[in-house]
């Protein structure tokens, strides 16, 4: 029997606009996409860190997992360090569960242009 383990589990997204209304919404639908195909509870979440571009400000990512009801997930965001020739728009979460899947059955989430960043996760 595998013994349980917190594992990481990687997602990202992207918006058209810096609009608060669509980083919330995009952030939802990235966080209910990495919590549903892994199978995930709520309360098995450790903890959850967000990042945006700097081009992002009009909103907390963090703002959709309480909307969410993630109340006692301890949540952080940041902001990125401006690479040149980085994916503009870009909303990153990585999630912190406490699980007993092996790192190979873990899923990570790339959504809309994110996608780019991880074609080798993207089924053909």
């Amino acid at each position: 029997m595998s013994k349980e383990r917190v594992r990481g589990i990687r997602g990202a997204t992207t918006v058209a606009e810096n609009i608060e209304e669509n980083i919330i919404d995009a952030t939802k639908e990235l966080l209910l996409a990495m919590v549903e195909t892994n199978d995930i509870q709520i309360y098995d979440i450790a903890s959850a860190i967000f990042t945006v571009t700097q081009d992002l400000d009009a909103a907390f990512p963090a703002a959709a997992a309480r909307e969410l009801g993630w109340k006692y997930v301890p949540l952080m965001c940041s902001t990125e360090i401006p690479v040149k020739e980085s994916l503009p728009m870009c909303i990153r979460v990585l999630l912190h569960v406490n699980t007993y899947k092996e790192q190979h059955e873990i899923e990570h989430i790339y959504l809309n242009k994110a996608a780019k960043l991880r074609p080798d996760l993207i089924e053909q």
